[in-house]
């Protein structure tokens, strides 16, 4: 898997404040944007164009913001994995408290390769901050306040239903196997 380094600046856009964490959870999303992939994706968040959602109870920067980005060619990450996000359930644990990534299911993008670099990424992350397979969740397992309904239904592909099902399963046996691997 390629991986690249592509860091939005300190002090700008969606680390305009920079908020220290450790890593419990990771939390797998997708973007669910059908024309670009991870270094558009990119280039997004360098230039603070993914505003986030105005509500009342809307995130605490303005700004989404994740760890990783990526497709079928690439793994890109945005920001240090100590750092908090805003890409999971607004001012709660899952971004105090989780590393988020980001599948692209962009129009020419192998889902597939995506899904398993995804898994490969999850699994160094995990053996990197010590992190078990049962805290690797979906976007689902947080709840946004004000929101209806509260669940979000991503990873949408990876969901039955709108909920974790046989397909989640098989995403975390697939991660399970890269980490086997590692050890």
């Amino acid at each position: 898997m390629n991986f690249k380094v592509d860091m939005v600046r300190a002090g700008t856009h969606g680390r305009k404040v920079v908020r220290p964490m450790r890593p419990r959870y990771i939390t797998i999303h997708s973007t669910q944007n059908y024309t670009a992939g991870a270094e558009r994706h990119s280039v997004a968040l360098k230039r603070g164009a993914l505003r986030s959602p105005k509500t009342r109870t809307g995130n605490r920067i303005g700004y989404l913001i994740w760890h990783y980005t990526v497709d079928d060619s690439v793994a890109i990450q945005h920001m240090p994995t100590t750092e908090q996000g805003e890409h999971a359930d607004f001012g709660g644990p899952g971004n105090r408290l989780s590393i988020g990534i980001e599948m692209c299911e962009n129009r020419g993008n192998n889902l597939q390769v995506t899904i398993d670099h995804t898994a490969m990424l999850t699994a160094v992350l995990m053996k990197r901050n010590g992190i078990p397979l049962r805290n690797v969740v979906p976007h689902y397992h947080w709840p946004r306040r004000g929101r209806n309904p509260p669940n979000k239904n991503c990873p949408h592909f990876l969901l039955e239903g709108g909920r974790p099902g046989p397909k989640w399963r098989k995403f975390l046996r697939h991660v399970n196997m890269h980490y086997q691997r590692l050890n």
